[in-house]
């Protein structure tokens, strides 16, 4: 028994190593017939194509609101792009080779033209779609009306025409996704350069309404600055909601050493809210926390009063109002002040053996920020409230200052902060 060998259609019993005859003639003359219908149909569409332009425009009307708008816009100009990509489309039926160039040109144009007038990519997409069904459906209908036996044979070339649309919905979309992310890189450069002159006081007024769209802001919003560095999670979402509370509109400017958070403050509210518990917030993170001023065009004053709370934040982390701190912003805004008087007021103590200098500016510390008692200071010092007091009476008699003077209390206060958050040169 001779095994079976398996034909288009059917098995033939037969040596295997002789083929039965590959119906080639009859396909090659199939196809020849088809691309014939289908040429002369595609010539008589080229001379139509203003009409199918007409028909495409209507359907993009009816069913696309994107277009609608980009008709009621430019009506000439969209009416244009659809009679170029229509007859590149049908002249590409003709001769595809020579006319592939110039089709995927006018392709890529359109889909980077579109994403610059910001036209939906789904909506360009159903364009080229329906576009394709009309030159399918347009080129049955001449067959159908000059040759009726003929429209079967379309069947055998309805793939070159899909894939040409296939072939152009991925290129107009690669386009139009290239463009967009170009424009995208562009408004990101262009945001940045506009909150940079932001924050360092350098914006024109001419520039305020161009800022507040492209950050989201309102020109006239009240305002408070956050700048947030340090910790390994510095520019993290964890350290942000740590500075800022949720639901506040905020942009972040990310710097080398410092991030800047721009927070729109709630109406009717004079401070920043709070952004939770200091357990929440991540190691090492240190956030300071300016006064709220009035306007994009005082961000310059925000940042600067955001970065001075910054200052004041321990190095091991913690986060500043500067509100709450402003004696000690005053001594860090001007560092050759705050030195000047931490010299005048504390020179003849900060001479003394270190061990001995120590001891008592730690001791004044302690003194002041127990409220002027010695007895909790002593608790806190380990010691004897009589000791404490033995320890303020010589540092009095080293600077001149009296502790019951109030005028020499500030002076000494703002001295111990000078000298604690300035650096020494």
């Amino acid at each position: 028994m001779q095994p079976a060998v398996r034909t288009r259609g059917a098995t033939r019993l037969g040596p295997p190593d002789v083929p039965p005859p590959p119906p080639v003639r009859l396909r090659s003359r199939t196809d020849a017939d088809a691309r014939r219908v289908l040429h002369r149909a595609a010539r008589s569409l080229m001379n139509g194509v203003p009409e199918l332009t007409d028909r495409l425009v209507t359907a993009l009307q009816e069913q696309q609101p994107a277009y609608r708008a980009a008709l009621r816009n430019d009506h000439a100009a969209t009416w244009q792009e659809a009679h170029r990509s229509l007859s590149h489309s049908i002249a590409s039926l003709l001769d595809p080779r020579g006319t592939r160039d110039a089709a995927r040109r006018c392709s890529w144009r359109i889909g980077a033209e579109r994403a610059e007038q910001g036209l939906p990519l789904d909506a360009l997409l159903h364009a080229f779609r329906l576009g394709g069904s009309l030159v399918w459906q347009a080129l049955v209908e001449e067959t159908s009306r000059t040759a009726p036996g003929d429209v079967r044979l379309l069947v055998h070339v309805a793939a070159d025409v899909w894939n040409f649309v296939d072939e152009h919905s991925a290129l107009v979309a690669e386009s139009y996704r290239q463009t967009e992310r170009r424009l995208n890189r562009r408004r990101e450069n262009r945001s940045r350069l506009l909150a940079a002159a932001l924050l360092d006081g350098t914006s024109r007024i001419a520039d305020l309404p161009e800022a507040a769209e492209a950050l989201g802001l309102p020109e006239d919003g009240r305002y408070a600055v956050v700048a947030v560095a340090g910790g390994a999670l510095s520019g993290s979402a964890d350290v942000r909601s740590a500075a800022v509370p949720g639901g506040l509109r905020t942009h972040w400017h990310t710097g080398v050493d410092v991030d800047h958070g721009i927070v729109l403050v709630p109406s009717g509210q004079d401070e920043l809210p709070d952004a939770g518990p200091a357990r929440d917030r991540p190691a090492g993170v240190r956030i300071g926390i300016g006064s709220v001023v009035d306007g994009l065009a005082a961000l310059g004053d925000a940042r600067r009063l955001a970065d001075l709370a910054l200052g004041l934040c321990p190095g091991e982390g913690g986060r500043v109002r500067l509100c709450e701190r402003l004696p000690a912003a005053l001594v860090v805004s001007s560092p050759e002040l705050g030195r000047a008087l931490a010299e005048r007021a504390l020179g003849p103590l900060l001479r003394l053996e270190p061990a001995d200098r120590d001891l008592l500016l730690d001791t004044l510390t302690v003194w002041l920020d127990c409220d002027g008692s010695a007895q909790r200071a002593g608790e806190r010092l380990y010691c004897h409230r009589n000791t404490v007091l033995n320890r303020l009476r010589r540092c009095e008699q080293l600077t001149g200052r009296s502790l019951s003077r109030p005028a020499d209390m500030v002076e000494l206060s703002l001295a111990l902060t000078a000298r604690r958050l300035l650096p020494e040169r």
